[in-house]
């Protein structure tokens, strides 16, 4: 229904409840009416009694009462009355106007009152009645009143249905039909006018509840299918229900009693525990398809990302998949995005929060946006300018204003992408070694850049071997592979490689750490750049971890702890490591939901308390490491005597170098 006709049903609804206000109203002020005409001549003729009371006194008054039990009637055009207290015998009427009367002593009579009424010819007549009481009067006296003409008093009436006739009333009968007669047609032309009002009223109700009606009627099937399908309707529960979701979700403690527990201590281990936060997974999304990799938003620390490779037993849906889940909506992600390849590395910009690039099995760059469908809105050729082989790795490098995506594939090919522009690569850079027997090619399973470095990384190869590369000519060294140098220690593919972040009063920015399925991690210290080799030269690792029972594929440095890493490897087991406690055993090491590889894992970016993890069952799981993520001031120096101690006397000066 659209907004108008909304607001004409509002409009007509209000006009119909005033209508029938009003008729209430009317029939109200009718009732109202009657009544007072009902009580109005009973009022006057009440007022009337006290106007002659209090002209002719209170003794007359009570004779009259007694003698007719009512006071006398008041006739129009009738003087005012000449009232005897005592009278006896016969009275005349003097050529003076004076009313004499003659006692008679024999007589045991006497006149109550006398009554004159006023005669057609102006003159007048007396007409006496008596009542005769015998009583005994001890003394008759003669009384001569004056009697005066008052003037009448005359009455008009106004009525809207009179007041233009000219009424001469005979007699008080006359006058009071009239005045009923009159009052009888005025009614009966208000009912007549009532009775129009009410049907008009009652016409113009069944027209507004019939137009209401065809405007509010049962839509049928068809219009309620059209309406479903509709964008737009499709569009609004999808932003309303996630936003309800969101709600139930969160597990905030609203009774929550911050009065207890504040001054517990707790053991030594209190501090060592991880706790699962939740485990993010869809049958129709993650059903037969297992996590690739894994990352958090730079901007929205309750938003992760993973991607996911192909469902063999769906062939309808897309190959590969991203899904960006919410902390705070744990039943179905946030957004999706489409493949028409398996995605096999994924990333958010760290300097455009609503970008998401992924790299495929087919050698594709994809970019999607939170803001759009499903479908990548920019993504590379496939073609020989760019990848033909599976992406495994990528990493966004620079600043706000200057930065370009890196990626990498199997095939040795490392290319430089600017973000709005993925028609072509902005570098192509080949790396290729000499001294491999069938092939010159570098197969890159891993890569990373040093905090602060945008020219110079390193990569994890098949072979088990890491190299450092170069991507534009620099002093001592050309773009490329560096041959020279060789970091051999792994007997099986580098699943992974990471460089020790940039943070505290210690710099170890050249400290890496490396695992592969050889069932171990190795610490590693890169080689400086300022002396590069000239010739064939193998570096050794530091130091091995050989703890783990299965392939270890990944390994990550702590964001903001300097000697705290995590591993994940295929027995489905979470390993925390801090180098200041022991340098032998993991201090936290947990099996992670059903004991199934677990293949990424990723600490995010705010304070490093939550570590995500994806895992071969397509479930996404967060972590959370309580106090272990936040250090002391005492951890960088504490880490250079660990370092000093596990790598020897050899590796002591290289390490204090670091330091420094």
């Amino acid at each position: 229904m659209s907004d108008k006709r909304r607001a004409e049903i509002e409009a007509k609804r209000a006009k119909l409840a005033e209508l029938r206000k009003a008729r209430a109203d009317r029939q109200k002020a009718d009732s109202e009416r009657r009544v007072s005409e009902t009580a109005g001549p009973s009022t006057v003729r009440r007022d009337v009694d006290d106007l002659v009371s209090s002209l002719i006194g209170t003794d007359i008054g009570r004779r009259v009462d007694s003698r007719a039990g009512s006071p006398p009637t008041s006739v129009p055009g009738t003087p005012l009355l000449a009232q005897n207290r005592s009278l006896a015998g016969p009275s005349t009427l003097s050529p003076s106007g004076r009313l004499s009367r003659q006692s008679d002593a024999a007589s045991d009579r006497i006149s109550v009152g006398t009554t004159f009424v006023q005669s057609t010819n102006g003159t007048t007549d007396h007409v006496v009645d008596r009542v005769m009481i015998p009583r005994v009067v001890p003394d008759l006296i003669d009384v001569e009143e004056e009697l005066f003409e008052m003037p009448q008093k005359e009455r008009v009436i106004y009525n809207k249905e009179v007041q233009t006739m000219e009424f001469e009333p005979s007699s008080d009968e006359s006058d009071e039909e009239a005045r009923e007669a009159i009052a009888q047609k005025e009614r009966e032309a208000e009912e007549a006018l009532e009775a129009a009002r009410e049907r008009a009223l009652e016409a113009e109700s069944i027209l507004l509840d019939k137009q209401i009606e065809e405007v509010i009627r049962e839509m049928t099937e068809e219009e309620k299918t059209s309406i479903f399908a509709a964008p737009e309707f499709l569009d609004f529960v999808e932003q309303s229900t996630k936003i309800i979701q969101r709600a139930l979700n969160d597990n905030y403690d609203y009774v929550r009693d911050y009065t207890i527990g504040t001054e517990t201590g707790g053991d030594d281990t209190e501090g060592r525990r991880v706790k699962c936060v939740c485990a993010f997974y869809s049958e129709r999304y993650g059903k037969n398809r297992s996590v690739t990799d894994v990352a958090w938003s730079p901007k929205f620390p309750e938003l992760s990302c993973a991607s996911y490779n192909k469902n063999p037993a769906a062939l309808n849906e897309p190959d590969g998949i991203v899904a960006v889940w919410n902390l705070h909506l744990l039943e179905r992600p946030e957004f999706v995005f489409h493949s028409q390849s398996d995605v096999l590395s994924v990333t958010f910009s760290p300097f455009h929060s609503n970008l998401v690039f992924g790299g495929t099995y087919s050698g594709q760059i994809l970019l999607w946006d939170t803001r759009s469908k499903h479908l990548p809105v920019l993504k590379t050729p496939l073609s020989a300018a760019g990848h033909t082989h599976p992406v495994y790795a990528m990493q966004m490098v620079g600043t706000q204003n200057a930065h370009n995506l890196i990626t990498s594939s199997t095939d040795g090919t490392v290319c430089s992408w600017l973000v709005d522009m993925l028609a072509q690569p902005q570098e192509t850079l080949e790396l290729v070694h000499a001294g491999h027997n069938k092939t010159g090619e570098v197969a890159i399973t891993t890569l990373d850049f040093p905090d602060n470095e945008t020219t110079t990384f390193w990569v994890g190869t098949e072979e088990g071997n890491v190299y450092q590369a170069n991507r534009y000519d620099r002093a001592g060294a050309k773009a490329g592979l560096n041959q020279y140098d060789v970091y051999k220690g792994h007997s099986g593919p580098v699943m992974g490689l990471h460089f020790h972040p940039q943070h505290g009063p210690v710099d170890f920015s050249d400290m890496f750490l490396t695992c592969s399925v050889d069932w171990t991690v190795k610490l590693w210290r890169a080689k400086s750049l300022a002396k590069p080799s000239t010739a064939a030269n193998v570096i050794s690792p530091i130091y091995s971890f050989d703890e783990a029972d299965d392939y270890v594929y990944d390994v990550k440095w702590h964001p903001s702890h300097p000697a705290v890493f995590g591993a994940v490897d295929g027995s489905g087991r979470f390993d925390v490591w801090n180098l200041n406690w022991d340098t032998e055993v993991s201090t936290v090491s947990t099996i992670v939901g059903s004991g199934r590889a677990l293949n990424k894992m990723q600490w995010d970016r705010k304070d490093g308390r939550r570590a995500a993890m994806g895992g071969s069952d397509g479930k996404l799981y967060i972590y959370d490491i309580g106090d272990m993520a936040l250090p002391r001031e005492s951890e960088w120096t504490d880490l250079q005597r660990a370092i000093s101690g596990v790598a020897g006397g050899g590796a002591q000066n290289g390490i204090i170098e670091a330091g420094r």
